[in-house]
């Protein structure tokens, strides 16, 4: 082989490295966040959190019968305010507290009918206490404070990063909240 075809040769294998590496990265590894699947809601149906890859997400534990239910509205509003910016709103319903339903189509109807929810919802699970659900454990790894309470809010990069989170008195619309979403959603 000549020197210039083997200089050739190595750029273009260079070349292929490169767009290797760089269709991996794109494609993306799931981050740990959501490497997981889950089930749904009064579903049999379960989904696989790593179809949230590369979008920002707001992750909020959920409970139907607490003083901040009212906050669905809130979420819902967030959920429609902000989906067409690639925001995806996920409910964590939790009975950590005490006030969530022990039945789940009883959940489901609090978040659809009483609350118009039409964001993801998942079957409920631990979120602060015993065995914590595994994006809770990661949220928990990444240094983030677990809930103390009832709709707690975190708010996740397009890498899967808790950038901010927010106590259960912040309101779902409140300008903090609404500043640390946008600046995810850049």
């Amino acid at each position: 082989m000549s020197a210039r075809a083997l200089v050739v040769a190595s750029f273009l294998f260079a070349l292929l490295v490169s767009a290797s590496e760089t269709a991996a990265q794109s494609s993306g590894a799931c981050p740990p966040l959501l490497d997981h699947e889950a089930q749904k809601l009064h579903s049999r149906e379960r989904i696989d959190l790593c179809e949230f890859r590369g979008r920002p997400l707001l992750l909020v534990n959920t409970a139907s019968f607490c003083g901040f239910t009212r906050q669905l509205d809130g979420l819902q509003a967030l959920h429609e305010r902000y989906r067409d910016q690639g925001l995806v709103v996920i409910g964590f319903p939790s009975h950590d507290f005490d006030q969530e339903a022990d039945d789940e189509e009883v959940t489901a109807e609090i978040c659809r009918i009483n609350y118009g929810v039409t964001f993801t919802l998942l079957s409920p699970s631990a979120v602060a206490r015993g065995e914590v659900n595994p994006v809770f454990a990661e949220i928990a790894r990444q240094g983030a404070e677990l809930p103390r309470w009832n709709f707690h809010k975190y708010v996740v990069d397009h890498e899967g990063r808790v950038t901010a989170s927010f106590g259960s008195t912040t309101e779902p619309e409140s300008r903090e909240l609404r500043e640390a979403l946008e600046r995810v959603l850049k």
